[in-house]
């Protein structure tokens, strides 16, 4: 009976112990639980207002009358010359930083601290960019890259007008890199240049020279991404990715479709037109020089407003813009394709899409349909989307 009981205390004190390591396991958890969150304003109700974050979660916070609220210009980030603001002149779409006040007790977590950026702040700014990046950007595939000597040299354009351009690397240039499964800017970190690899996507601002073929390069951001030309097998709307079959690996990928992807599909005549200017045939597509606009903070498109062509504009419509646009680039032709949601995909239409790296399983940057007649000719559109993949991402790191 002895021996029972001791049994039974022993037990008994073993689980205490258990039960008082995750009390303090939890303890320790909830003290390292984020006090702060980034994200875009959706509601405001009164003094509380939902946010949705960057994480994709959502999350309503008060704002007290004691709260301190500072409005930020974007790139801004000194905040002792920040603007003070009240409640009243926050917005949906405006993006904030909220720091919560770990003192509160109420049901609903309190903001001790708010910073925002003004949608209409970022919107000119992203406008900026845009222009900076259409004079001074080149973009396109790295053909060769020397450390030593801080050169790269990035095929640009596509086809039979496509041109090599030669960048120089100084000691004052800004180097990013694309996380390996990211394609927004804000998850781009330094980067060395001896991380740059041939194939790789290459934007570059800076001081271009009087004929273009030569840039001394200000800000870079390069990744890796993978081109895949294939056919739809399927589409799950409900899991938002699609499955192509890669007309090269003759393998089935799964493509993830997240809010940040851009899609479009070229009207039939466009189509034709492109495919002859990369046979080396007349189109009004116009020159193929690379179009290195940076892409919008979240929005997941280049195209600066008005570009855009509207899902109903007719080829014939889209023939004589073409022609108009006289100097412009094949980039800018795609920028203006009318935009599709996965669910206007078809199981057995051919598409092609930049995406991250990946054997069997990718996320998609851009991805464009319609593109029938530009796999007649794999080889001349080979680099289409290459050139069209990446922006720099500098407006988008504006709202961050």
């Amino acid at each position: 009976m002895k021996s029972k009981n001791w049994n039974r205390f022993t037990v008994t004190i073993a689980c205490l112990f258990l039960l008082i390591a995750v009390i303090a396991m939890c303890t320790s958890l909830n003290a390292q639980a984020p006090d702060r969150f980034v994200g875009t304003v959706t509601v405001i109700n009164g003094n509380t207002i939902t946010v949705k974050t960057d994480s994709g979660d959502s999350k309503q916070v008060e704002i007290p009358a004691s709260a301190v609220m500072k409005r930020l210009a974007p790139g801004q980030r000194d905040l002792s010359a920040a603007e003070t603001i009240q409640l009243t002149d926050l917005a949906t779409g405006d993006r904030v930083l909220v720091k919560l006040d770990p003192n509160a007790t109420g049901a609903i977590p309190q903001a001790l601290q708010l910073v925002a950026m003004k949608k209409t702040d970022i919107a000119q700014k992203q406008q900026q960019e845009r222009d900076e990046w259409q004079r001074s950007g080149t973009g396109g595939l790295v053909k060769s890259v020397d450390p030593t000597a801080g050169v790269v040299m990035v095929t640009t354009g596509a086809g039979p007008t496509a041109k090599v351009v030669t960048v120089h690397i100084t000691k004052t240039t800004v180097l990013r890199r694309y996380a390996p499964n990211s394609v927004r800017f804000a998850d781009a970190q330094p980067g060395p240049l001896d991380a740059v690899h041939v194939g790789d996507q290459f934007q570059v601002l800076g001081q271009k020279s009087a004929d273009g073929s030569e840039i001394t390069a200000a800000q870079v951001v390069s990744g890796s991404f993978r081109n895949i030309s294939g056919v739809v097998v399927s589409v799950d709307t409900s899991a938002s990715t699609l499955t192509v079959k890669d007309l090269v690996t003759k393998k089935n990928v799964t493509v993830h479709i997240t809010p940040d992807a851009e899609m479009r599909r070229l009207p039939d005549m466009m189509a034709k037109m492109i495919a002859a200017r990369l046979k080396g045939g007349a189109s009004a597509a116009g020159g193929a020089t690379t179009d290195a606009r940076p892409q919008g903070a979240g929005t997941g498109t280049s195209a600066p407003s008005g570009y855009g062509a509207g899902a109903g504009q007719g080829a014939g419509a889209w023939s004589g813009q073409a022609r108009r646009s006289g100097g412009g680039n094949l980039a800018q032709v795609l920028d203006r394709a009318p935009t599709v949601k996965l669910s206007d995909l078809q199981k057995g239409e051919a598409v092609m899409l930049v995406s991250t790296e990946g054997a069997t399983d990718v996320t998609a940057i851009k991805l464009l349909a319609g593109v029938e007649p530009l796999l007649e000719s794999p080889e001349a559109s080979r680099d289409l989307l290459s050139n069209w993949s990446m922006g720099s991402g500098g407006a988008e790191s504006a709202a961050q």
